[in-house]
């Protein structure tokens, strides 16, 4: 059995903003396969039966061909084999003759299916032996000298090996277990986190001093076929110059139909490219967006502070907000502070605001926030992923109670007696809002919590230009039309949003289309 196990993924698979469902354009398939000036190569060989069945997920070679590309290395090529000697002989043979460097993962552990010292072997017509170092090592490590148990197993590998002990950052000593490697091929474990420890510690032996990737990437709000004409024509014009172009279209994300990429290793001509390619885009179709907001949460959100528009109501309005959750978090410490977050818009916006003002009162903080969860009767399971989604995006601990809120309070109230305010996205448009101040205490027949109320006064086309301008996930549903969600049983989408597409069908137009915030709870029965 390969030693490769199921591992989390960084990526948010569901997410819409990070969707997987990105292919390489076949018109650029062959652009890809060229290699530039002066560069190593590489080929990683996955092995592993249960990769292949499907049991198993394969996060080693992305995280390979991250670090090989910060290298200045090339992947060319992702091979996953099965468990069998010579299945990885001939596949070990034709990659070592091809690229500069072959990593293997997977294959390596004591088990009668572990067959990538023997597989590798047999690719170089090289014998398997004992390696004295390696024996004295698991002699060591398994209180064993029979030579003939599953562990000593794991000192056979080919002649000629070459035994490499990388630099632990963490004890500043050589790590206890080498990196087995024979002549161009480097055997890795198939375990995530002991191949990517190992990669870390060795992957100086693969850095290509004479080249440095440059990227760059271009989003797009139009279809790929109607732009694919531009591509290929800028796409061609710099083929003999070290570019590489790729587009890649997104059938789900909120922000952009396509994604285009620029790679060089001269950034004057990334620049060249980006300019060329925007300019010859259809007008108002180059989009800005931020792949990655939670990293640049604090600079983005406290940009508003410094913008010295007075007469923008949108800008007062966000720097009001930030004034009030930074006067709560004065008032009140952290764990005596939650959030309302429910899934919807009001709430996905000051989800981001709160987390941005904590994110630079406390750089450091390791601190899970509160979040207060009051699920509907009747729930959309589109607002139920997003929540889960939020929850682990923003590393939240979510409250989650059922039934009304009073009652819901009352039980938080026993639960969790050391909260004393949540922040809430109400605005004063919202039901029975229009009294509440920016700290309101629960009535006094209510458990007595302070009301924090930051988006008191901001307006339904604040909330969305927020969200959109800072590239916001947001729940699904808004895309299909709903602008404000409640439960499946009394919400619709907007008829407001209604049109027929080109092929006739009756569709909706996204939530931040709405003209008239007036008009937001239109498609609602209560």
């Amino acid at each position: 059995m390969a030693s490769t196990e199921a591992s989390k993924s960084g990526m948010d698979t569901t997410n819409k903003q990070n969707s997987s469902s990105q292919n390489h354009s076949p018109l650029f398939k062959r652009s890809y396969c060229r290699t530039m000036s002066g560069q190593s190569t590489a080929g990683i060989i996955v092995i592993g039966d249960e990769i292949l069945k499907g049991q198993t997920l394969d996060t080693n070679s992305n995280f390979l061909c991250k670090k090989f590309f910060t290298l200045g290395v090339k992947v060319q090529k992702i091979s996953v084999i099965c468990d069998e000697v010579d299945a990885i002989a001939d596949e070990v043979a034709l990659f070592s003759e091809k690229f500069t460097h072959v990593i293997t993962s997977g294959g390596i552990g004591p088990t009668h299916d572990d067959m990538t010292f023997e597989g590798v072997a047999k690719a170089f017509g090289l014998k398997t032996e004992f390696h004295p170092e390696l024996v004295e090592r698991i002699t060591h490590w398994f209180h064993t000298t029979d030579m003939t148990s599953p562990e000593m197993k794991m000192a056979k590998i080919p002649e000629t090996s070459q035994l490499r002990f990388g630099i632990d950052p963490k004890t500043n000593k050589p790590s206890l277990y080498p990196l087995v490697s024979v002549r161009n091929v480097y055997l890795f474990p198939g375990i995530p986190n002991l191949l990517e420890k190992a990669f870390i510690m060795l992957g100086d032996i693969f850095q290509n001093p004479d080249v440095k990737f440059h990227t760059d990437t271009i989003y797009i709000d139009r279809d790929e076929a109607s732009i694919a004409s531009i591509i290929t024509d800028v796409a061609n014009r710099y083929k003999e110059d070290d570019v590489v172009i790729g587009s890649y279209p997104n059938l789900t994300n909120s922000y952009y139909k396509v994604k285009i990429t620029i790679e060089s290793t001269n950034p004057n001509k990334i620049q060249e490219v980006h300019k060329e390619m925007t300019e010859k885009m259809p007008e108002g179709s180059v989009v800005v967006y931020d792949l990655d907001p939670l990293h640049s949460a604090v600079q983005a959100v406290y940009s508003f502070m410094e913008n010295p528009n007075k007469d923008d109501q949108f800008i007062q309005c966000v720097q009001a907000a930030i004034r009030t959750i930074e006067t709560a978090l004065e008032k009140y410490s952290l764990t005596d502070i939650c959030i309302g977050f429910n899934g919807g818009k009001d709430c996905t916006a000051l989800l981001h605001l709160f987390y941005a003002v904590v994110k630079k009162k406390y750089p450091n903080l390791d601190l899970k926030l509160q979040a207060l969860y009051i699920r509907s009767r009747c729930r959309f399971p589109e607002v139920e992923k997003f929540v889960q989604l939020s929850r682990d995006r923003y590393n939240m601990e979510m409250l989650h109670y059922d039934g009304r809120i009073k009652e819901c309070l009352e039980t938080m109230a026993s639960d969790r007696p050391n909260i004393k305010a949540v922040i809430m996205g109400t605005r004063a448009t919202d039901p029975y809002s229009a009294h509440l101040e920016e700290f309101s205490m629960t009535d006094p027949n209510w458990p007595q919590v302070m009301r924090v109320n930051p988006m008191l006064h901001w307006q339904y086309s604040h909330v969305w230009q927020f969200i959109r301008q800072l590239s916001l996930p947001y729940c699904s549903l808004y895309d299909r039309g709903y602008t404000s969600l409640g439960s499946m049983d009394n919400t619709h989408p907007n008829p407001l949003l209604q049109y027929v597409d080109r092929r006739g069908v009756l569709t909706y137009k996204p939530a931040y289309m709405l003209e008239s915030g007036e008009h937001e709870r239109d498609g609602r029965n209560t």
